[in-house]
This record gives structure tokens, C-alpha cells and sequence, in this order.
């Protein structure tokens, strides 16, 4: 089974009534600790003068900030429904087939700043929190989350091709090495334009959501990096290199 990883979105869809999280029910238990740590920090730092600051977030969204110091009790809420915005639009996960929602369960790994990793069903309140931010105590969260998540994902992962959808602040948290690293493939997306190719951002992720979409609806489970780039370029003009580490697969947008 292929496993397919996605990076958060900063929007997401709180509820105003319902159950607080429950640590020991989510999925990569062993991160607990580390979720505690980061989570309790990020509830210090949100209560106080400097939060805006720290967290990189503007005046606008202080009800945000504020929201983290309540993680304890605020509603939780399932990782298939807390994620909006342009990627997740396009992935629809609410409208997948019955067969596909199975797979997603199964394939599907949010990388996150407070939560390390996530599956669909896990459920967890809305909070404000990018990858890229160092908490005072802690240090750069990409660097806290990098050994636990090496452990945790890399068990999970075993012998399954990964299909990565993150961005590169989310990549720099974990990153398949040795044998996995054949097997890993990061979506790029560009866009062509009388001959000329530009790397795209907001139509990336929109492009992104729909690969992950495309590859669950498939039904079908490619055990190489060349297995999923047949796949994707059954719908789209797909190209496979070879990277550093791992493949990249470039999707190609005309205009």
C-alpha cells in the first residue's frame, strides 16, 4: 500500500461542542511525550505578550493564538474533517468513494507542527502552529519532531513507496533515508508556458490534493516509484527523475 504524506493547512475547521482530545487514542502513541512537550509550550507562549510575535501571526488572528492555551478542552475534531484550504478542497475527502475513504485510513499521514503525525480519523482540536517556528525552551520544531518521527514513520512506512505532498518545512521534520529513500517520491508541480516552465505554490497544493485523490480513487497499489508515476501520467503530463534522495515527480500544467 502506498503511503501518502501531507503537509496542514493553516485553516482549519474547529466545532463548538464535543469531546477534548484523548492522548492515548491517536495514532503513533509513541509520540505522546514529544506532543505534551510542544503542546504545553505552545500553550505558554500563546498566553503570552510575545505570541504574535513568536508564532509569526498577525493581530487577526489572536482568537486563534488564544484557542491554543485551551488544547486540553477544546473540541476535538477528526484530521479528515479539521484541514481546509486549497490542497484539501481538492482532495475531497468527504466525497471519496467508500473504497477510497478505506484507503485514505490506511494511506494517509498529515505531518504536523503540534501533533507529529496524524491519520484521518485521529481527532484533535484546531491550533496555530507552522513547522517553521522555534518555541522558546524547545528550539526549531522541525528539529524536535525530527528523531521521533524518523522512528515513528519509518516503522509505519516499511517497504511501502511514499508518495510525499509536503512542503519543504514539513519535509525538513522527517525525511525517508536508506532503503526507503528509493521509494520516496515528492510531488513538484510547474507550470509551462510557450515552452518556458515556472514552479507554482497555491496551484501546487490545489494540483497536490488532486494526486492524492487520483492515487486513492485508483484503487490500485504500485510498489515502485516508477509504478506511481504510470499512475499520475494515466491523468496528467507526469516526469520521474531521480533526486539527491528519493525521486522527484514533476507535474507538468499547460496553459
Amino acid at each position: 500500500m502506498t503511503l501518502i504524506l501531507l503537509p496542514p493547512s493553516e485553516g482549519k475547521t474547529g466545532r463548538t461542542r464535543g469531546k477534548p482530545v484523548d492522548l492515548p487514542s491517536l495514532s503513533f502513541p509513541e509520540l505522546n511525550p514529544v506532543r505534551e512537550s510542544v503542546l504545553e509550550t505552545l500553550a505558554k507562549i500563546s498566553a503570552s505578550a510575545d505570541a504574535e510575535r513568536i508564532l509569526d501571526v498577525g493581530p487577526s488572528l489572536a482568537a486563534e493564538v488564544e484557542r491554543n492555551t485551551r488544547w486540553r478542552t477544546e473540541p476535538s475534531v477528526p484530521a479528515a474533517e479539521l484541514y481546509s484550504g486549497v490542497l484539501y478542497d481538492a482532495l475531497g475527502f468527504a466525497t471519496l468513494s467508500p473504497g477510497a475513504k478505506r484507503r485514505a485510513a490506511s494511506r494517509l499521514v498529515v505531518v504536523s507542527a503540534a501533533w507529529g503525525a496524524l491519520r484521518m480519523a485521529d481527532r484533535v482540536p484546531p491550533y496555530r502552529l507552522s513547522m517553521g517556528t522555534t518555541l522558546p525552551g524547545l528550539g526549531p520544531l522541525a528539529s524536535v519532531w525530527r528523531e521521533p518521527l524518523a522512528e515513528a514513520l519509518s516503522a509505519f512506512a516499511g517497504d511501502r513507496p511514499i508518495v510525499d505532498c509536503r512542503s519543504s518545512t514539513y519535509v525538513a521534520a522527517w525525511r525517508p533515508s536508506g532503503p526507503q529513500a528509493d521509494r520516496w517520491v515528492s510531488v513538484s508541480v510547474v507550470r509551462e508556458r510557450d515552452g518556458k516552465r515556472s514552479v507554482v505554490s497555491h496551484n501546487a497544493k490545489h494540483t497536490r490534493g488532486e494526486v492524492a485523490r487520483h492515487l486513492l480513487e485508483s484503487g490500485k497499489d504500485p510498489r515502485s516509484a516508477q509504478g506511481i508515476h504510470a499512475l499520475v501520467a494515466q491523468r496528467w503530463t507526469a516526469e520521474l527523475e531521480r533526486a539527491a534522495a528519493g525521486w522527484t515527480l514533476t507535474v507538468v500544467e499547460r496553459d
